[in-house]
């Protein structure tokens, strides 16, 4: 099992610093449910599907992601406090590659 350290703060600004996963095939949006990060139907209302933006976060390290595909482009241009930075978590998979990524929940809408 290869695990990384990720820092997530969650909608109340605490920061978590988690295990994850690399070798589960994972995202970002099912490790913050998996450690109840946020308030249960919350995050990843759609299940992951980037057709509801209640996993945005933003990505506070300066880490190299793919790029956002049209289908979470098109997500974040109707969400609600959205910023340079925000991503859709459940478009983050865990990779060695993100080793001490870090992120903030972005605030319910």
């Amino acid at each position: 099992m290869s695990d990384i350290k990720i820092k997530i703060t969650d909608r109340e600004g605490v920061q978590h610093e988690v295990d994850a996963p690399t070798d589960m095939n994972m995202n970002l949006m099912e490790l913050v449910r998996s450690y109840e990060l946020a308030p249960e139907g919350t995050i990843g209302v759609c299940g992951g599907m980037a057709m509801c933006a209640s996993c945005q976060c933003y990505v506070d390290s300066a880490h190299e992601l793919p790029e956002r595909s049209d289908d979470e482009e098109a997500m974040l241009a109707e969400a609600f406090y959205v910023k340079p930075n925000s991503r859709l978590g459940c478009q983050i998979h865990l990779e060695p590659s993100l080793e001490g990524l870090e992120v903030t929940l972005a605030p319910e809408s």
